[in-house]
């Protein structure tokens, strides 16, 4: 069992364990929204995520494909409500994970289409990102991986991801 130590801060309860196993991942993000039918308009219509479930006018579930969900959305505590103000804890962003450039480049061009506004794009050399905000200034982040292979490392062959501008008139070419 872990627990707060005297300094406030959380201590593991074995030190020595091991790290989580390499198959765990991150299964879905749930968010509350201010309007349910305005975020679907987003994850759905702009993104295009499949609506799976509905519960009624507070909760929605969407996906990529067949999976179950991927987001759910709910206005269970946050119905007409506006977003956290700047500079509070809380959501920075979640990602979503395009299997492949050309996906990436799909997603940029739909949102364009959209009239999304970009809050940045970058090329972090492990992968390469789109960053914007739902309605409800949810942090979003679309990226696609680069295959390890490709991953740069630095002298001592440690990881040296970066953040150098992304190129978006050649990725939008990724689709030609």
């Amino acid at each position: 069992m872990s627990g707060r130590s005297a300094s406030g801060r959380w201590a593991a309860a074995d030190p020595e364990r091991e790290s989580l196993p390499a198959g765990v991942d991150i299964g879905h993000v749930h968010l509350r929204v201010a309007d349910l039918e305005r975020a679907l308009d987003f994850y759905c219509g702009v993104l295009g995520f499949r609506l799976r479930q509905r519960w009624g006018s507070r909760a929605a579930f969407i996906a990529a494909g067949d999976y179950h969900h991927h987001i759910g959305l709910n206005t269970w505590e946050s119905l007409g409500a506006s977003p956290p103000p700047p500079g509070h804890t809380g959501l920075f962003h979640f990602a979503i994970r395009y299997p492949d450039r050309r996906a990436l480049a799909d997603a940029l061009d739909r949102l364009v289409a959209a009239g999304i506004r970009l809050d940045g794009a970058s090329d972090h050399g492990v992968s390469e990102a789109l960053y914007l905000q739902d309605p409800d200034a949810n942090g979003v982040e679309l990226y696609r991986d680069r295959p390890a292979s490709q991953w740069p490392v630095d002298a001592d062959g440690q990881l040296a991801m970066g953040n150098a501008p992304l190129d978006l008139d050649q990725l939008l070419r990724e689709r030609e």
